[in-house]
């Protein structure tokens, strides 16, 4: 599974993806910049279609760059993505990997009318950037079926190489009316099922416990801009535990590292930790956001390779078990294992 890193053209910084950074993360593939910010940001837009995104961000060529639409950024400004202009930087910022411009996102507290009605708008524009790579979008949402019905109608869409999931982040935080845990995992599995030998990205993974949800349920690819914001709040997050405050910026109510925490952030491996230490983390600043957020992403990095071993292993199941501690999420893994295992067919 491929970890996609949420970038922010309002702070490009830490340069992970720069190998003369003493933030760079070798094991980073890819990267997603928010159309949005070019919208609002005409002379980095500009640069980005005249030598293209990679050129203009220094991003080596074999990470891939993704292009999220912005349309939830847009829909607070209430308006929507404008196509004309998406199409043109996407056809001359180059890049590669691209979802449709706009898409209408599903809320819990939605009636099912306004559900409904996010769909069809959705498929219309699925059905109009059927050509080309636009990657068509659908969302976990009462209306799922429907969804897959007409994706599977259309020969173009049902073609498609890759496809993108969202709407599972506002169910996954308990919003009102959001979808039961089994109604979510259902979901997934009936997308995973419908799409079988497509590549399958899940927009918006925070912590390292979802990342195991989206591991068990085989998606191919995840994005998170979790490692950058819980670095703004003073936050880190630790493999196998999930966040700890280690600076004062807000009141997060977030637990600080117990003692034995405090030793494994010393041993950290990460280029952050490894050259300025516990001290730099809890620094403020820059400094110290630079510090947090590498270290975040290399703990989701760490996280996701230590799940594909052991399921490439076949240890997962064990492992787990003493890996993952006190996460919100520990109920729904619990329950993918005992569907796999009262499956009786191939565990995790």
């Amino acid at each position: 599974m491929k970890i996609v890193a949420g970038l922010s053209l309002k702070g490009l910084k830490p340069p992970v993806w720069y190998t003369g950074s003493p933030y760079y993360l070798s094991d980073l593939k890819a990267v997603m910049f928010p159309y949005a910010d070019f919208h609002y940001m005409p002379a980095r837009r500009r640069q980005a279609m005249e030598i293209g995104l990679h050129a203009s961000f220094g991003i080596p060529s074999y990470m891939s760059i993704y292009l999220d639409n912005g349309a939830f950024r847009f829909s607070r400004d209430d308006g929507e993505v404008p196509r004309q202009d998406y199409e043109a930087f996407v056809a001359q910022a180059q890049p590669d990997w691209y979802a449709i411009p706009q898409d209408y996102i599903p809320t819990p507290r939605m009636s099912d009318d306004k559900q409904l009605e996010c769909l069809q708008k959705t498929m219309d524009v699925n059905q109009s950037y059927s050509h080309d790579g636009y990657v068509p979008i659908l969302h976990i949402s009462r209306h799922l079926d429907e969804y897959l019905r007409q994706f599977k109608a259309n020969e173009q869409l049902r073609s498609k190489p890759i496809f993108a999931l969202g709407g599972i982040v506002p169910n996954l935080l308990r919003t009102p009316k959001a979808m039961s845990y089994r109604e979510i995992l259902d979901s997934v599995r009936q997308v995973r099922a419908t799409f079988a030998d497509r590549e399958l990205h899940l927009f918006g993974v925070g912590g390292t416990a979802t990342l195991h949800v989206a591991a068990l349920l085989r998606l191919d690819s995840v994005d998170s801009s979790g490692w950058r914001v819980r670095a703004a709040r003073g936050i880190v997050q630790l493999t196998g535990i999930g966040d700890r405050a280690v600076a004062e910026l807000g009141n997060w109510k977030i637990r600080e590292p117990s003692q034995q925490e405090r030793k494994k952030l010393i041993k950290c491996q990460c280029p952050a930790c490894q050259l300025y230490g516990l001290d730099g983390l809890k620094a403020n600043l820059i400094y110290g956001f630079c510090n947090r957020a590498t270290h975040n992403l290399w703990t989701l990095l760490e996280e996701n390779r230590m799940i594909q071993k052991h399921l490439k292993d076949k240890t997962y199941v064990e492992w787990y078990k003493d890996h993952l501690h006190n996460s919100t999420y520990r109920p729904i893994i619990d329950q993918i294992i005992e569907d796999w295992k009262r499956a009786a067919g191939d565990q995790p």
